[in-house]
C-alpha cells in the first residue's frame, strides 16, 4: 500500500501547528508534508520532525504575497529576482529539514500579457531552480491545479506539466500530480496515473476526496482502486514516492476531528 504524508496546513487544524506533528505521529504517519514553513525557524521545525519520527517530504517555495492573493512568481515576467531569492531559502530549509523536494508555484497568469511570454518566464525560472536544486541533491516540483479552486493559475492539466518538464529537460524537475486537480479538471485518473507514472517524472501524488475536498473515502473517486493502481505501477515501474493527504476534514476543527475521519487508510 501507498505510504501516506500527512499535510499539516489541512490536516489536525484542531491543534496548534507546532502541535501537529505529534498529533500526526500518534495516528501513525511517518512523513508530512504543508504549505510554507517560513513562519518558524528551520531548527525548530528540525526538532519537531527528528522528535516524533517523521520525514519532510516536501512544502511549497515562497509565492510572493499570499495574503494578497499572489500564488506563485515563476511564470512571472519582472519578478525573476523574488523568485530566485526566494527559492534560495527554500533550499536553505530543504536542507535544513532534510526534505528531498519543493514545490515552486506558477503563479495566477496576468490579464494581457501574452502565454508564450508566461510560458519562457517559466521554463527559464524553472531551469534556474533545477539547476541551482541539483547542487544540493533536491528535486523541484510543478503542480497542475484546477480553475474552481485557484482561477487564473497558469498551469492546471497534466499533459501541461508534463510538456514543461521535457521542455526544460532537468532530470531533477518533476510534476506533482495532486489526483484531485486532475479529476476536476480532466477526469480519467486512472488511466493518467498509467500513462504517467512509468515515466519517471512523477515526483509526488497528492489525494482529496471529489468535489469537496473532504477526505478520500467521500465523493466521486474510488480512492482504494486508485491505490491499488499505484501500487501496481509501482511494483513495475519502481516509483517509490508518497502521497500528500491534502484534504480538509469534514468533521473541521474538534476535538479529534482529523484523527476521527481517517477510517479510509488501510
Amino acid at each position: 500500500m501507498p505510504r501516506f504524508a500527512a499535510n499539516l496546513s489541512m490536516l489536525y487544524n484542531e491543534h496548534p501547528f507546532l502541535d501537529r506533528f505529534a498529533a500526526a505521529a500518534h495516528d501513525g504517519f511517518k512523513a508530512v508534508e504543508y504549505l510554507f514553513p517560513y513562519a518558524f525557524e528551520p531548527a525548530l521545525l528540525a526538532q519537531r520532525l527528528q522528535g516524533h519520527g517523521l520525514q519532510q517530504v516536501l512544502f511549497n517555495a515562497p509565492p510572493g504575497d499570499w495574503d494578497a492573493g499572489e500564488r506563485g512568481l515563476a511564470c512571472l515576467p519582472g519578478r525573476e529576482a523574488e523568485f530566485r531569492s526566494g527559492f534560495a531559502r527554500a533550499l536553505d530549509y530543504a536542507q535544513a529539514l532534510a526534505c528531498p523536494r519543493v514545490h515552486v508555484m506558477a503563479g495566477l497568469a496576468p490579464p494581457g500579457v501574452d502565454r508564450a511570454e508566461l510560458l519562457s518566464t517559466y521554463q527559464h525560472n524553472l531551469a534556474w531552480a533545477a539547476e541551482l536544486a541539483a547542487t544540493v541533491q533536491r528535486d523541484v516540483l510543478i503542480e497542475p491545479i484546477n480553475t474552481r479552486d485557484m482561477p487564473g493559475y497558469f498551469l492546471n492539466r497534466q499533459h501541461e506539466g508534463h510538456a514543461v518538464v521535457l521542455a526544460v529537460g532537468a532530470p531533477n524537475l518533476k510534476v506533482q500530480m495532486d489526483l484531485y486537480h486532475c479529476q476536476v479538471m480532466e477526469g480519467d485518473v486512472a488511466m493518467k496515473l498509467r500513462q504517467y507514472l512509468p515515466t519517471g517524472r512523477v515526483g509526488h501524488i497528492q489525494v482529496a476526496g471529489v468535489p469537496q475536498r473532504h477526505e478520500p473515502d467521500i465523493g466521486e473517486l474510488n480512492h482504494q482502486y486508485l491505490f491499488q493502481v499505484i501500487d501496481e505501477l509501482s511494483a513495475t515501474s519502481g516509483w517509490d514516492g508518497w502521497i500528500g493527504c491534502e484534504y480538509r476534514p469534514s468533521r473541521g476543527a474538534v476535538p479529534r476531528g482529523t484523527s476521527d475521519g481517517l477510517g479510509w487508510r488501510p
